[in-house]
């Protein structure tokens, strides 16, 4: 008997995590924004909270503190927006660079390699004919980007709709999940809801600090290397850390395009190489453990894990918000008795028995 209770619940909770799994995809227009909306929202509340220690009201300090971080997206969006145009006016010189290169690639892997000069050419293909959107000609394709641009920025300005209302009524949702739960269990429920809030603004608070020294170490490097408009390329490269590993492989080839593939010279294809790896080398090792993870106590293991799922399930978005939401899941894990052993296995901390 006991054998097949423990089969029904395996059951259910395969069929649990298939049917959210499967309504994550589908409904990924609306709750996508809206946790994106959720992890901003606890990135600002300190803002708000400040705000309203000097005596403003909760309506102008949400909406005040909603517009401090609009501000701050659009001069991220105006940085990479310039970078674009620069990359597409110096893309005809940058493919003139690349060429040779290619054609030297090449040669070198059919000499010494199994693989034939038939199976590259379609490489070779995408790389000589690449095209930057908007340099396509046609009207479908424009009508295609338009397209594409007017979902992306009625998404975009909903997230901050969202922002807004959810500092404005965060004391109505917390009494809304109160209300679930017996009043001797409230004290315990509070606990939670501070801890969890605690996570995910320690990660993001941290994450931004981690932003901050490393567009230190890339201006530093870029700078001796080179690159032209290091100053920018290094705070995009910085930014684009806030996606967990696939930010650093996007910042080290936005420094090699305006680096290595415009001028061609081989010192700055190492000196890039170099700042990189070190900064790597210094984020992974010193700064990550010290200033991130002592906020988001989570395995290694299940963090790229999280990551992994978050970009399969929502893209980008995804990976953003992947190691807050585990850090709140884990954290909702360790505070209810029966899947404790779910948050000690998502724990950083180790069994010492």
């Amino acid at each position: 008997m006991a054998e097949k209770n423990y089969l029904y619940r395996a059951v259910a909770f395969v069929l649990f995590i298939a049917i959210s799994l499967l309504l994550l995809v589908e409904g990924k227009s609306f709750l996508a924004p809206l946790t994106l909306a959720a992890i901003l929202s606890l990135l600002i509340l300190p803002v708000a909270q400040k705000l309203e220690h000097f005596k403003l009201n909760r309506t102008l300090a949400s909406l005040s503190s909603t517009l401090i971080l609009f501000i701050i997206s659009c001069g991220f969006f105006v940085l990479v927006t310039a970078q674009m145009n620069e990359m597409v006016e110096k893309w005809g010189a940058m493919k003139d660079v690349i060429k040779p290169k290619v054609e030297m690639a090449t040669q070198f892997i059919t000499q010494n390699t199994p693989v034939t000069e038939k199976k590259l050419e379609g490489y070779k293909s995408k790389i000589t004919n690449f095209k930057f959107i908007g340099t396509a000609n046609g009207g479908s394709g424009a009508l295609t980007y338009l397209g594409k641009l007017i979902g992306f920025l009625g998404m975009y300005l909903l997230v901050f709709i969202y922002v807004f209302f959810m500092l404005r009524f965060r004391t109505k949702f917390k009494k809304f999940l109160l209300k679930f739960f017996s009043k001797e269990k409230n004290k315990e429920v509070k606990k939670t809801i501070r801890q969890t809030i605690s996570v995910a603004q320690g990660y993001l608070l941290g994450k931004l600090k981690l932003i901050a020294i490393l567009a230190l170490i890339y201006g530093i490097g870029l700078g001796i290397s080179g690159v032209s408009n290091f100053i920018l390329i290094a705070l995009i490269a910085a930014a684009l850390t806030i996606i967990p590993y696939l930010g650093n492989i996007m910042g080290y080839s936005l420094a090699l395009i305006f680096g290595y593939l415009i001028d061609g010279e081989l010192g700055i294809l190492i000196g890039v190489t170099i700042t990189f790896v070190v900064s790597q080398f210094v984020e992974s090792y010193i700064l990550q453990p010290y200033v991130v993870g002592k906020d988001v106590d989570l395995n290694p293991l299940f963090v790229i894990l999280a990551v992994i799922l978050g970009n399969m399930i929502w893209g980008i978005i995804g990976m953003v918000v992947a190691i807050p939401v585990l850090g709140i899941i884990n954290v909702i894990f360790l505070h209810i008795p029966s899947l404790k052993p779910f948050g000690f296995l998502m724990s950083r901390e180790t069994d010492k028995n």
